[in-house]
Parts: C-alpha cells; structure tokens; sequence
C-alpha cells in the first residue's frame, strides 16, 4: 500500500467518496451527516491523501482540514475489500504526520456513533471523546474525539 497527499477530484478517488457517502446516508439522517464536497477538500489547508494499492487502485482516502487553532479528521474511508489489514491506521498516522509537519498541535474528529469500526481506530490511535467543537451541535448521533500531536 502507497499512501501519498494527492487530489481529490481524481474519478477513482471521488468514488470512494461516493461510496462513503452512501454509507453514511443510510446510517444517518442529513441533519447528522456532515459531509464536506470535493471542492472544498482540493482547498488550500487541506492535507488530503490517499492509499493506493500495487495495482495503482485508490483503496482508502483522508484528509485533514487545517485550522488556526487545530485541524479537524475529514473523509476518512477503507473500502470494503482492504478493511482489516491496518490500512485505516497507516492512513491516519501518515495525515498525523503531514499536520504535524505544518505546525499542527490538535486534532480532533466527529464520527457517528454507528460506526464502532472507526471509533475503535481512534480511541487505539489515541484520540479522546470530547464535546462538540467550531460550528458542531450536541447530536445523539455524533461522537466527538480529538489528540494532541507532540
């Protein structure tokens, strides 16, 4: 597996996109869903990357939205066929990297509460249930959690 900051707007890439988003459009209602579009994760401040497989395939993606303050865990998907291989985590230890590499002291994430997969990927790498943060809402089917990066 290669993981590198790429673009997002790639077809191989905006399917995985679209396959998360189906994901979790049949677990949540929109009010709960805070999707972030291809336009905005191709912004400057965005660490946006993707795992790619030996066959040059877009496996997994990520991105991390940089902040003044603190950057915030977006987009982050393993297709089916990859999950349980470590994938997730050597995705997310190389955008903790990237952000730490730009100055980047704090990361925090919402996830659904639906999704024990990833919420054990976090609490594993580190992360900390916290309240809501910037322009989130309390929401019974979020989960909020953020890290200090050292």
């Amino acid at each position: 597996m290669n993981i590198a900051l790429e673009s997002p707007d790639q077809p191989d890439v905006v399917e995985l996109i679209t396959e998360l988003d189906r994901y979790q459009s049949a677990l949540y209602p929109p009010e709960s869903n805070h999707f972030v579009d291809i336009a905005t994760l191709a912004q400057p401040g965005v660490l946006f990357a993707v795992a790619r497989g030996s066959d040059g395939a877009a496996g997994a993606c990520g991105a991390i939205v940089l902040g003044p303050d603190h950057g915030e865990i977006k987009r982050m998907y393993v297709h089916p066929r990859l999950r349980g291989q470590g994938v997730a985590k050597a995705l997310l230890a190389f955008l903790e990297t990237a952000a730490r590499e730009r100055g980047c002291t704090l990361l925090q994430l919402e996830t659904g509460i639906l999704q024990d997969e990833a919420i054990g990927l976090y609490k594993r790498c580190g992360y900390e249930r916290r309240g809501p943060f910037g322009d989130y809402k309390e929401d019974p089917l979020s989960l909020f959690m953020a890290k200090r990066l050292a």
